[in-house]
């Protein structure tokens, strides 16, 4: 009589096959491989998308609206100046401003809480205000009370700000402030990486004509320039020896700061101040200044500059 027996089992097992759902493990495996795949595909890419908006340049990552002006103009003007003049620094200002299809902002001192300090502190927080106000744009061109603009055909942006044509004209190796400021202006530096262009005359840096690039970095200086600290230092020159102080000492301001020449955008028609080497006005500059013209005991921008107003603003 013959018994049935279960097969004897064996010492070496095959190896262990997980069943799930009866089938197989091996597609549930591959699947999980895809998946986490997918997640390190999708990790390196957003690593590489902020590695490129960190390297950019700002117009790269910015949607600029169609028919934002790429320049504002901004003046800031003190109310107890005559109507007529400031009527007459308001057109200056605008019909160049529609010959390049730029925009203007115009503010009073007025406008802005500067406290007990001197009004011409409010041309900071107004280059500030015209930043909100126009966020898309691309350069701001301050340009104070005295200052005219008298050659129209130049564009701000092939006159100074292209590329070439900065590099070309950044000062390097320049005492910031002169004559002798130990602090110089930076060497090989790119055109892309100047976010303020300013100009000096025989003893200052000059602050009544300013170019700034927009973006982040305009704001933080901006910012910095207007820190209550440095206004209750009570500077001799007020925001002029402010802004001198900051770019001497502030490594992260003169990284982007370019001196380009006096006549660029800043032409002395009188040389009371004193001229940085060729500063006067010559024929075909693009603006011309009138310093000293308003002070805290001098009164005579509109006086000095009425015999230019038909040629500005032709």
């Amino acid at each position: 009589m013959h018994f049935a027996f279960p097969p004897r089992k064996t010492s070496r097992p095959p190896p262990y096959v997980a069943v799930a759902n009866g089938r197989s493990s091996g597609p549930l495996l591959s699947r999980r491989k895809a998946k986490q795949f997918a997640l390190f595909a999708l990790f390196a890419l957003g690593v590489l998308y902020a590695l490129r908006w960190l390297f950019s340049s700002p117009g790269d990552n910015d949607y600029i609206p169609p028919g934002t002006p790429p320049v504002v103009l901004v003046t800031t003007l003190d109310s107890n100046l005559p109507e007529t003049f400031k009527d007459n620094i308001r057109k200056n200002r605008q019909v160049y401003a529609d010959k390049h299809g730029y925009t203007t902002f115009f503010a009073n001192t007025s406008d802005y809480n500067v406290g007990e300090y001197p009004k011409s502190w409010a041309k900071v927080p107004s280059i500030r205000h015209a930043m909100t106000t126009h966020p898309h744009s691309s350069y701001f061109f301050f340009l104070d009370i005295d200052t005219l603009i008298v050659n129209n055909k130049l564009s701000l942006e092939e006159h100074v700000m292209d590329k070439r044509r900065l590099e070309d004209l950044m000062i390097v190796g320049l005492p910031v402030v002169p004559p002798d400021s130990v602090i110089k202006t930076f060497a090989h530096l790119s055109g892309d990486n100047i976010d303020l262009v300013l100009t000096q005359d025989k003893d200052n840096l000059c602050h009544n004509s300013i170019i700034l690039r927009r973006g982040d970095w305009a704001k933080f200086f901006l910012d910095a320039w207007y820190d209550p600290l440095y206004r209750s230092y009570n500077f001799q020159k007020a925001e002029g020896h402010a802004l001198e102080h900051i770019v001497q000492w502030h490594g992260t301001i003169l990284a982007k700061l370019a001196i380009v020449p006096q006549r660029i955008i800043n032409s002395y028609t009188r040389d009371e101040i004193g001229t940085n080497g060729d500063g006067m006005y010559h024929d075909e500059d693009f603006i011309a200044a009138f310093p000293g013209c308003l002070t805290e005991d001098r009164n005579t921008c509109p006086e000095d500059m009425a015999p230019w107003f038909a040629k500005a603003n032709a």
